[in-house]
């Protein structure tokens, strides 16, 4: 059963330290409360053309972009719920639409072609998507994350903390433990800050106290930028003479 889903908001990202890390936390836990699920692991499946179209043309930071991922919470079992999902931002104003459904149905329509058993609207996008760009999963990328919700006037305001940022182009499966490449250095954390309108004014303050400032970071930007540093790097490595 495909159950959808719809959110718009705006949504700023952070690269911090360590040190920065604490001191936020320590006024975090005094005015946000933990996320229901605590402490959790993020699965993803990110899907690309053949010749990597949509993440190149998100690096080149237009003014509209759109990306389509397949994401669990944790290492998930055949009948597990899964999120697929189409994430469109325009002018710094995220939009995502997806579908809730159980993982065996969803990869016998993305390698199968079966659909699942309930179409509704939001996957008629999902699949006009698909046929569009004739996409497929190019990139297992997955990160610990700490969330946090905002109280009382700040209920719509969600915080979140990732680390163990980790890739793999192989094993493209969301039943198979996370591992792969690591993004950032132990010490580094990414910060999201998740708000329906505009961050509260204590927050903002906090931010500039602490030297915070935003961040343009996308996991799989970087993730593929990366890699490309490192074939160009390959490429430009001369040929020495064999004595």
């Amino acid at each position: 059963m495909a159950k959808g889903l719809t959110f718009q908001r705006s949504e700023k990202k952070y690269l911090l330290t360590d040190e920065q890390y604490r001191a936020l936390r320590a006024v975090l836990d005094r005015r946000m409360e933990p996320d229901k699920y605590g402490r959790y692991t993020v699965c993803n499946l990110y899907f690309d053309t053949k010749d990597n179209d949509l993440i190149r043309r998100s690096i080149e930071k237009p003014r509209y972009k759109e990306k389509m991922r397949l994401r669990s919470y944790g290492t998930v079992g055949e009948d597990d719920k899964v999120f697929l999902e189409i994430k469109k931002k325009y002018k710094g104003v995220v939009f995502k639409r997806r579908i809730v459904l159980p993982y065996k149905e969803a990869k016998a329509y993305l390698f199968d072609g079966v659909p699942p058993s309930e179409q509704g609207q939001i996957f008629r996008e999902i699949d006009y998507f698909i046929r569009f760009y004739d996409c497929a999963p190019k990139l297992f990328l997955s990160y610990d994350r700490e969330a946090f919700s905002g109280r009382g006037e700040d209920k719509g305001l969600r915080i979140t903390f990732d680390r163990n940022i980790r890739s793999r182009r192989d094993r493209l499966d969301l039943s198979i433990p996370p591992d792969g490449v690591t993004l950032l250095d132990d010490d580094q954390w990414l910060m999201e800050i998740k708000a329906p309108l505009s961050m509260p004014l204590w927050l903002t303050a906090l931010l500039t106290e602490l030297k915070i400032y935003p961040n343009s970071f996308s996991k799989y930007g970087k993730v593929y930028a990366k890699e490309q540093l490192f074939t160009d790097e390959e490429e430009m490595e001369p040929c020495l003479p064999v004595f």
